[in-house]
């Protein structure tokens, strides 16, 4: 099974070799869920999200601020009820911030870069980690490119979680592949792998996600399987770019 779910995401990649174009501003403009969309100067944009996986419900806010075309900061925050036990209550609150060191027009290979860095404070202390650690740091690499019809991307990331009961640290590698399939409707599929110095939290992702664009709003639906667990994770979230 988790051979089979690997090809599938592997033709999504394969699927670039058929696409021509680099993108234009009018098609990104607007397109949040683009995963090297980036915020203009003094853009707000705002995501909530919520998710149900393994008996738990989470519901999540993220806000983000332009501060010019290459930096934006971000804080997010989510509460979970857990269904099945007793690990209830909100995550540490996250404050992210996203650098873009390339873009598109400055290299032969129109390859875009981020650089991501933050931190996570506070949080209940009985909820499981990694989301809702204290003391969380991390940063990452985020590179890709994107044509008129698809955008492909991939980050890596590293974060250490610094407590004396509860300390590790993980590495993520998440691919990314994003069709704009018409003007209004967009389809993702992605895959992380995590390894942590705890093994009980390595985990391998597959997900895909839909769309909708009306107009600076998306609204998306997706449905994600974790192949340690054997668990599915749906959700949605409404992305809206003031």
């Amino acid at each position: 099974m988790k051979y089979k779910f690997y090809s599938i995401f592997a033709s999504l990649f394969i699927m670039s070799s058929f696409c021509s174009g680099v993108a234009s501003a009018n098609v990104l403009t607007y397109d949040t869920s683009d995963p090297l969309y980036m915020l203009k100067i003094e853009d707000i944009f705002s995501q909530t999200s919520l998710t149900y996986w393994d008996n738990i419900l989470r519901l999540g806010q993220t806000v983000s601020y332009g501060l010019n075309n290459r930096l934006s900061i971000s804080a997010n925050v989510h509460y979970q009820q857990d269904f099945d036990g007793t690990e209830d209550g909100f995550s540490s609150i996250d404050l992210g911030a996203v650098y873009r060191i390339s873009t598109a027009d400055g290299n032969s290979a129109r390859i875009i870069s981020d650089l991501l860095f933050g931190f996570k404070f506070g949080g209940s202390s009985h909820v499981r980690t990694p989301y809702f650690a204290d003391s969380t740091y991390y940063a990452g690499y985020r590179f890709g490119r994107q044509w008129a019809g698809m955008t492909l991307a991939a980050t890596i990331k590293s974060s250490w979680i610094f407590d004396n009961v509860r300390g590790m640290s993980y590495i993520d590698f998440m691919p990314e592949a994003y069709f704009r399939i018409t003007n209004n409707w967009r389809l993702g599929a992605n895959f992380m792998i995590r390894k942590s110095t705890n093994p009980h939290y390595n985990q391998e992702w597959l997900g895909g996600k839909v769309v909708r664009q009306y107009g600076r709003t998306q609204y998306i639906g997706h449905l994600d399987y974790e192949f340690e667990s054997e668990n599915i994770q749906v959700g949605t979230k409404v992305n809206v770019l003031f």
